[in-house]
């Protein structure tokens, strides 16, 4: 940490969660390094049980699935060490600005807890990247084309700037194929376990789940007998027919 100038200790936060929702999501496994200003450091890793389903999107990214945690205490038995933990420090973290630091104060708060960041300095690698690398037009045209884009902001430009950046990544990228259906593919979103374009719901070995809202990760089965009325709300909302169907399939079989 000789590059870094501390006056007091840092700590670098990463979350893995059962989403990506900052309110209602919740951690699976927490870890922390403390760096201190004499150049010692501290590093502490929990697992925790969230107390609701981790979705299996969500297992693929961290690979932690509900037996992996089932053992696990819930996050307020770690909750008061965690914070003293952190008292006094200052925090740091990849994307911690718009995700693990607002999903943690709300941990802290479910536990009767407040994490107090007045005076904080918080510094996000994420943030000094996406500024110092921007990502726009202009700066793709650069990295691909080799030239600066001439004539920005004009629609034939840049479509054919578009046009000229995608052959350049064909070429730079050696992995994401070259034919439309396999630029397809690496362009698309959506999930090989979403039964609907958005992920609102999805197949599980048990059967379909939502993969939204309050009863993310649970079973369209589990929640038919606990809330009817929201399975009731998404038949009669704007939602994709497969999503619909699929309920429906579900209520009648029941």
């Amino acid at each position: 940490m000789d590059l870094l100038d501390l006056e007091r200790p840092i700590v670098f936060l990463d979350l893995e969660t059962t989403g990506i929702n900052v309110r209602t999501d919740r951690i699976v496994e927490i870890s922390v390094i403390k760096y201190n200003p004499d150049g010692t450091e501290i590093e502490k890793t929990k697992r925790v049980n969230p107390r609701i389903p981790i979705p299996a999107r969500a297992s693929e990214v961290h690979g932690i699935r509900d037996e992996d945690v089932a053992d696990e205490p819930g996050f307020h038995s770690y909750a008061k060490g965690f914070l003293d933990f952190l008292e006094g420090c200052d925090m740091g973290g990849f994307n911690v600005l718009r995700f693990d630091i607002p999903l943690l104060q709300e941990e802290f708060k479910r536990s009767g807890l407040t994490w107090d960041l007045t005076n904080i300095n918080v510094i996000d690698p994420m943030v000094i990247f996406h500024k110092k690398e921007p990502r726009d037009l202009n700066a793709a045209y650069q990295k691909f084309c080799g030239k600066p884009l001439e004539g920005a902001h004009q629609a034939l430009q840049d479509a054919r700037a578009a046009k000229e950046i995608l052959l350049g990544q064909i070429a730079y990228y050696g992995d994401i194929g070259e034919t439309v259906e396999q630029l397809h593919v690496f362009c698309s979103q959506r999930r090989a376990e979403w039964i609907d374009d958005k992920g609102n719901l999805v197949n599980t070995q048990s059967g379909p789940a939502l993969g939204f809202g309050k009863y993310s990760g649970y079973l369209v089965s589990e929640v038919l007998k606990n809330d009817l009325q929201y399975l009731e709300w998404i038949l009669e909302g704007d939602f994709d027919p497969k999503v619909k169907e699929t309920i429906s399939k579900v209520m009648h079989s029941e």
